[in-house]
């Protein structure tokens, strides 16, 4: 089952900035800034806190991994926005 979540970053490092964002675009949407929305397994959910954690520095970075609920039920609704609508992408899956 997937769940959905919000995952937000506070990276102090440029560098490390850009090798977390570059990171997320494999497992969710940008929403802004350093805020992504991701449907996850719980093995992609395994897997992204291990590339995260890989790239970050625990003595000054964080990273904020919010669960909001099943992919197909009360995750997709728990997002509500002022001014621009927020409008979830379809996810395609590219088989290689």
């Amino acid at each position: 089952m997937r769940q959905s979540y919000i995952v937000s970053y506070d990276v102090c490092d440029p560098k490390r900035l850009r090798k977390i964002f570059k990171a997320m675009r494999g497992y969710g949407d940008w929403l802004q800034l350093s805020v992504w929305q991701c449907e996850l397994s719980r093995r992609e959910l395994v897997e992204l806190r291990r590339d995260l954690g890989q790239i970050i520095d625990p003595r000054v970075d964080q990273v904020l991994i919010i669960d909001i609920g099943s992919a197909n039920g009360r995750g997709l609704s728990a997002i509500a926005s002022l001014g621009r609508a927020y409008v979830p992408s379809e996810r395609v899956a590219v088989v290689v």
